[in-house]
């Protein structure tokens, strides 16, 4: 099957702006946002210092959590769902990748962000909903077996790719691929603590 990658026929600074634009809204620490204004502390000091989903579980506040999770899921996906519209999947691609590294590296923080899952099944999401749907269930089976967050990001994040190529969607393997290796480059020390046995379950309040 050929991989490759979509035709960009948008014009580039277009494409420039859309990156800018989907970057700054990637770039919203909405994990931190929230845990300020219900009270909760400082995210960054709080557990892993992470600033996803996963961590402000560790607070003990499940509705803070959830909504984490879904704004971080949704800013990358509404980043990619507005290029398409406004643009086409060119720009959508673009917006995925920009919202995915603004969400990583966001400005906002001084470039210290999160670990990306949320928005990384966000993204999928709006790339291509069925896929999105795949990697979802990979991620909660794969909790459900392990009770290990970052081992069922991992497993996600690692099948994708295959599961667009498998299904035909090879214009959007090499993106996702690229999303995989920051996903495990951005677990790098939760895939030695999986090694080593040492990885925290899923809500716990204590420890990384």
């Amino acid at each position: 099957m050929t991989i490759f990658l979509p035709e960009f026929t948008s014009p580039p600074l277009m494409l420039a702006l859309v990156a800018a634009l989907a970057y700054l809204l990637g770039s919203i620490p909405f994990g931190v946002v929230i845990t300020r204004a219900m009270g909760l502390g400082d995210l960054r000091q709080i557990g892993s210092g992470n600033i996803g989903a996963t961590n402000v579980l560790r607070t003990g506040n499940k509705p803070a959590a959830a909504a984490t999770l879904i704004l971080d899921a949704g800013k990358g996906g509404i980043a990619v769902l507005i290029a398409r519209a406004t643009l086409g999947e060119d720009a959508a691609q673009v917006a995925a990748l920009a919202s995915f590294l603004g969400h990583l590296y966001p400005v906002w923080l001084g470039f210290k962000g999160g670990k990306g899952v949320a928005t990384f099944l966000g993204i999928l999401l709006a790339l291509v909903w069925p896929v999105g749907l795949i990697a979802c269930a990979t991620w909660a089976v794969t909790a459900a077996i392990t009770r290990i967050s970052s081992a069922s990001a991992l497993a996600a994040a690692a099948l994708t790719p295959g599961y667009l190529a498998f299904l035909d969607h090879s214009d959007a393997v090499l993106l996702t691929l690229l999303l995989a290796i920051l996903v495990w480059v951005r677990h790098a020390a939760n895939i030695r603590r999986l090694r080593d046995g040492t990885e925290p379950r899923i809500g716990r309040k204590k420890g990384v």
